[in-house]
Order: structure tokens, then C-alpha cells, then sequence
């Protein structure tokens, strides 16, 4: 029978790596469960906002992620990477968490499994991932200076992303399938008052050109129908994220979107012994960095209920 761990983490991104860390240095017997290292950030050719370092590749920080682990990790935490969550159960005051290859018994969990970007389902779209067609304005933005951009999505992280892309690139052009944006009134005023920016409403995205990279796009105006072309060497898709929260949907409170409902005073879910960080969970802002300090908290929180058991 599997022994009775203090701590079960769910995730291999910045926020389940920043709790292992913790976990191994606070001495909480810990399963650490994850699909891969790195997250979302592990597919950006150049990541130049995490703290402490000018600018890495995604697939380098997926490694510095795993080596850090695998530095404290002693007998203390146990890595099981790869590795997929597929159920959780709640037995008495513990949680059995079964995985595609195991089942595992724990007194606490940590959920810190992120969100995967909603894609572009376009010809064109899945070829040139990466190689123009980037899902992160923070991440990429810089390796299109000067240059012209698209960013398809009206909604604030569409704005927020356009917004970013300003400051380095040549010209960017918003597409939005609508006629009314979903961002708020104020933020589409302001971004919309830079001379580099312009908006297009009524656009249909129909497909992306590029040989080897991005070259351009073409859109339909869904009111003339009328087929038209913009010629960008970027497209940044901002047309949402899903939380990757399936596998407990029927175990904590979501709200609308999926998202895992949090105290965000102390991470917790509306289950006792069950904590959630990072962009899984129902904050506003989602960042690398915004997520590793998230499962500290949750970290310290988890710490104290453990001891005061």
C-alpha cells in the first residue's frame, strides 16, 4: 500500500517548480506530478521577463526548472515527470490522486497545472506556429521590433498584448470577428489613440501565408463579404486560454471560464486540504513570475495547516 505523503504537486511549470523547491526545503514529504517541465513559457524562443535572467529559451528554463528540483529533491520529494493526472479523489481527511501510470496518497494537494492557449484554427496556423505565429506578446514581442504585427482578439488581452507590441514594433493591427470589441471601453480608447495602431472589426481570419515564416494573413469582412489580405511578419493570437482544471472540475468550485476558485489571501480552494496557483487559478494577472510567488504563498499556507494538523 503507497504511503501517506504531506503533499501531492500537480504541475511542472514556474509555480509547481517554485512549490517543489519549497516543499523539499520545509521537509513535506512531497509527490511532484507533471506531464513536462517548463509550462507554457517552454515554446517562446526568447523569455526576457523572468527575474534574474537578461533572456533564456523556454526549452533552457524547462531544464534550469527540472535541475532545480532535482537539486533538492533528496529523498524528500519524489518526481514523477512524465507523468499525467487523470483523477482525485477525497478519502476521509486525505486524497488518493490517481495518474496515468499510479496511485498516490496525500494529505494535501497543490493544483499548479496552468492553462494551454486556445489555437488559431486556420490553414496555415499549426505550420507556422512558432515561426511567426506566437500565443505570448510578454514573451515574444521584442523579436519583432520593427516590424509589422497582427493580433487577433478584441478582448482585453488582446488590447493588453497590442498595447505591449507598441513599444517595439513598426505598425500592429488588431482583427476582431465582431463588431464590438469585449475589451473595456477605456483600454480600447487609449491603445487605439497610438498612431502605430489600428483596429479591424467585422474580420473573419481565413488564413495564414508564409513559406518558411509568416508573411501575411488574409480576413473576410463578414458584412460585405469581401476577401481581403494584410501583410505581417507576426500574428499574436489572443483568442483565449483554457485551464487545464478538467480533471477536478467535479472536486472544487470554478468559476465561468474553468478557472479554480481561490482565497487569494492563502490560495486555498473551497476544499479543505486542496490549494490551487499559478494560471489555473482565478486571478487576474498570469505571468511566469506572478505564478511561482502565487505557490509560495500557497507553499507557506500549506506549511502551517500541515503543522497545526
Amino acid at each position: 500500500m503507497n504511503q501517506t505523503n504531506d503533499l501531492t504537486i500537480i504541475g511542472g511549470g514556474p509555480a509547481g517548480v517554485a512549490a517543489a523547491v519549497y516543499a523539499s526545503r520545509k521537509r513535506l514529504k512531497t509527490i511532484f506530478i507533471a506531464k513536462e517541465w517548463g509550462g507554457q513559457s517552454i515554446v517562446s524562443d526568447g523569455i526576457e521577463n523572468w527575474i534574474g535572467t537578461v533572456k533564456i529559451p523556454g526549452s533552457d528554463l524547462a531544464k534550469q526548472f527540472e535541475s532545480h528540483v532535482r537539486a533538492y529533491a533528496g529523498d524528500i520529494v519524489s518526481i514523477k515527470v512524465p507523468e499525467e493526472v487523470v483523477e482525485i479523489k477525497k478519502d476521509g481527511d486525505n486524497f488518493t490522486v490517481k495518474t496515468d501510470k499510479d496511485t498516490y496518497t496525500s494529505k494535501t494537494i497543490l493544483i499548479a497545472t496552468g492553462s494551454h492557449r486556445r489555437k488559431l484554427q486556420v490553414p496555415g496556423a499549426e505550420r507556422l506556429e512558432h515561426r511567426g505565429i506566437t500565443y505570448c506578446a510578454s514573451c515574444d514581442g521584442p523579436l519583432f521590433s520593427d516590424m509589422d504585427v497582427a493580433v487577433i482578439g478584441g478582448g482585453n488581452a488582446g488590447f493588453e498584448s497590442a498595447a505591449q507590441l507598441l513599444a517595439y514594433t513598426k505598425s500592429v493591427t488588431l482583427l476582431n470577428r465582431r463588431d464590438q470589441f469585449k475589451a473595456d471601453p477605456i483600454t480600447v480608447k487609449k491603445v487605439l489613440q497610438d498612431p502605430k495602431m489600428r483596429a479591424i472589426t467585422n474580420a473573419e481570419l481565413l488564413e495564414i501565408k508564409g513559406d518558411k515564416f509568416v508573411e501575411g494573413l488574409t480576413y473576410k469582412d463578414v458584412e460585405s463579404g469581401e476577401i481581403k489580405e494584410l501583410t505581417v511578419k507576426g500574428i499574436f493570437a489572443e483568442i483565449g486560454s483554457i485551464p487545464t482544471s478538467g480533471f477536478v472540475e467535479d472536486l472544487v468550485e470554478l468559476d465561468e471560464y474553468k478557472r479554480i476558485k481561490i482565497d487569494p489571501w492563502t490560495q486555498k480552494t473551497n476544499l479543505e486540504g486542496l490549494w490551487a496557483a499559478g494560471d489555473c487559478t482565478n486571478i487576474r494577472y498570469h505571468q511566469n513570475n506572478i505564478a511561482a510567488g502565487d505557490a509560495v504563498r500557497a507553499l507557506e499556507d500549506i506549511y502551517v495547516y500541515l503543522k497545526a494538523r
